[in-house]
């Protein structure tokens, strides 16, 4: 029972031939007592006809969906075409068929268009991967790692593994722990990145590093997030921060290319990191559409309107986004719903103006004849639009409008879907402060090098101290991230002191690097995409589990295993463990 073809292969350059091929039941028709059998396999759909006077007549009868079949026959034009398939011009007199394997009414339909539930889905995970759709995420996401491969290899990168089994470090996220047998008492964690490794690397000396990684962390999860996830990972030596950038759209301009023939164009903007979160309210902007946030605090510095005068005074801001020509799409009602969206992000209201040849809302009537015109001019309103205002902390209003103009891009279906909006955005912070804990924290992680004009500032005032570092965004996704590496111990030592690290601690947690870093360490740096979101972005998918084999749900947890699940006492007993 040899295949001669694949299922999406045949054409009418093929009439006649005698072929051979299996493949699973997509479905069947009795029409007038002929039995159409559409055979369907990784490559496509080929239909197969049996007449009643056909030996095979009666197997084909009892031929129900996804049965395993082989068919041999011959190629003839079909009468009735079917334009929407490769192979709609042919199809397959059997002279031979054989049942391979049977099945079971499958719990889910097995087409693009199903009506299963995601768990369902997830339970019978095996069946949704037959679904065309669903291979073809699978398949796109191998033709994404062929590209990376390719292009990476050409550049004479070395593809390098590093361990699942490491040592628990504070990296930002929670580790999942695994304990250890033979150590007891002891654990490893699984990696949530290389990092570390990818610089011994570079210590080691093999100046171009990368790998398809797997990394793992334990957080909450939500559409683009799992618990473990695949990452393009690359590092390398004695390349400044330009020359990673060009070297990283240049491949992304490759796997675009190579896996849905898309040109992208290169170079990428830069936006600065204040840039970014003071004009879009977000570090991973999404510049599909307009919507950006204005500061129109000078406007109210002796506002009769208290609120904002008040916020002003307090040295915090009053910003605000335009939404052109929509007064008359938000109702009172509408907008009190927009409200909801800002307070989620701990502010505390939304102030709002109608525009129609003069301003009308709550607040209008509190304004001056100037403020008016000042809001005017600056914010360029015109008729029907519809101005929204936040007054708080900068960082507060930042996020809050940032949030509020991805709700109100959805709502009026302001975003182009087929397009593809690449940005960097750079010169990030070193730090962030946290008042709840008071103490700083590295806003991307610990080994991140301060750029050499800051670097004075890593002794006198840590918060203003820029780093090189960058990610690369895409239609609202944080694709990926990088900077260059610390490679000086005393500038690490002095980053782990300001993290508030004893010496102790820093080499209780980091003493294998920093020991690394007495042997002549070159200056490095590197990035590390997300394999799952990239695939996202390349399908054009919103969910982050329909571009991994076998995901976990938003619980963590995966309906076709059971896993977590219990084990015997038997085996906590062997690493010395007892549950709650």
């Amino acid at each position: 029972m040899n295949r001669t073809h694949n299922n999406g292969e045949l054409r009418l350059t093929d009439l006649n031939q005698e072929v051979e091929l299996k493949g699973w039941v997509q479905k069947t028709r009795n029409l007038g007592g002929l039995v159409f059998v559409d055979l369907r396999d990784r490559f496509g759909i080929t239909q197969i006809v049996v007449n009643p006077d056909n030996i095979n007549y009666q197997i084909a009868t009892e031929l129900k969906n996804e049965y395993v079949i082989y068919v041999k026959g011959t190629v003839v034009e079909r009468s009735s075409k079917n334009k929407n398939i490769p192979t709609g011009e042919v199809e397959i007199v059997a002279a031979d068929l054989k049942i391979i394997n049977e099945a079971k009414q499958p719990p889910i339909i097995v087409a693009d268009e199903t009506d299963a539930l995601e768990d369902t889905r997830l339970k019978y995970r095996y069946l949704d991967l037959r679904r065309p759709v669903m291979k073809n995420f699978l398949i796109t996401r191998h033709l994404a790692m062929r590209a990376t491969r390719n292009y990476l290899d050409e550049n004479l990168f070395v593809e390098l593994e590093t361990p699942i089994l490491t040592k628990s470090t504070p990296e930002g996220a929670r580790d999942y722990l695994v304990p250890s047998r033979v150590n007891k008492g002891q654990f490893y964690a699984l990696p949530q990145s290389p990092q570390i490794f990818k610089q011994l690397f570079m210590v080691a000396g093999f100046e171009k590093y990368y790998q398809i990684a797997k990394c793992f962390r334990d957080e909450d999860l939500r559409a683009d997030r799992q618990p473990e996830f695949t990452q393009i990972d690359i590092e390398t030596s004695f390349l400044n921060q330009d020359e990673i950038l060009t070297l990283t759209e240049e491949m992304l301009k490759k796997i675009f290319k190579e896996t849905i023939n898309y040109e992208i164009k290169i170079p990428f903007e830069r936006l600065t990191y204040q840039t970014a979160v003071n004009t879009y309210g977000s570090d991973k902007p999404d510049r599909r559409f307009g919507l950006l946030l204005n500061d129109v605090s000078y406007i109210f510095t002796n506002s009769e309107f208290a609120v904002f005068k008040d916020t002003v005074t307090k040295g915090k801001v009053v910003k605000a986004i335009v939404v052109k020509n929509a007064a008359d799409k938000f109702s009172r009602k509408q907008i009190d719903k927009l409200q909801e969206v800002v307070k989620l992000y701990k502010a505390k209201g939304l102030a709002w103006l109608k525009y129609e040849k003069e301003f009308s809302g709550p607040i209008a009537k509190f304004l001056s004849v100037e403020e008016k015109v000042a809001l005017v001019n600056t914010l360029n309103v015109e008729d029907n639009d519809l101005l929204l205002f936040v007054a708080d902390d900068l960082a507060i209003a930042n996020i809050a409008l940032g949030k509020l103009r991805l709700a109100i891009a959805d709502k009026l279906a302001l975003i182009a879907d087929s397009n593809y909006d690449f940005c960097w955005v750079v010169d990030w912070p070193v730090y962030e402060y946290d008042s709840e804990e008071n103490k700083y924290q590295a806003l991307h992680h610990p080994f991140t090098m301060p750029k050499k004009e800051d670097l004075n500032l890593l002794y006198t005032n840590p918060k203003e101290c820029l780093a090189d570092a960058y990610d690369v965004v895409c239609n609202g996704y944080e694709l990926g991230g990088g900077s260059l590496r610390i490679h000086d111990q005393k500038i690490q030592n002095r980053m782990f002191e300001v993290l508030g690290f004893t010496k102790e601690e820093a080499d209780e947690q980091f003493g294998f690097l920093l020991e690394a870093l007495k042997y002549g360490t070159p200056p490095h740096g590197g990035i590390a995409l997300g394999l799952d979101r990239l695939v996202m972005l390349l399908t054009k998918t919103a969910n982050i589990r329909d571009v991994i084999a076998f995901p976990k749900t938003t619980t963590a947890q995966c309906p076709m295993t059971n896993a977590p699940s219990l084990v015997s006492a038997e085996q906590l007993a062997e690493l010395n463990l007892k549950t709650k």
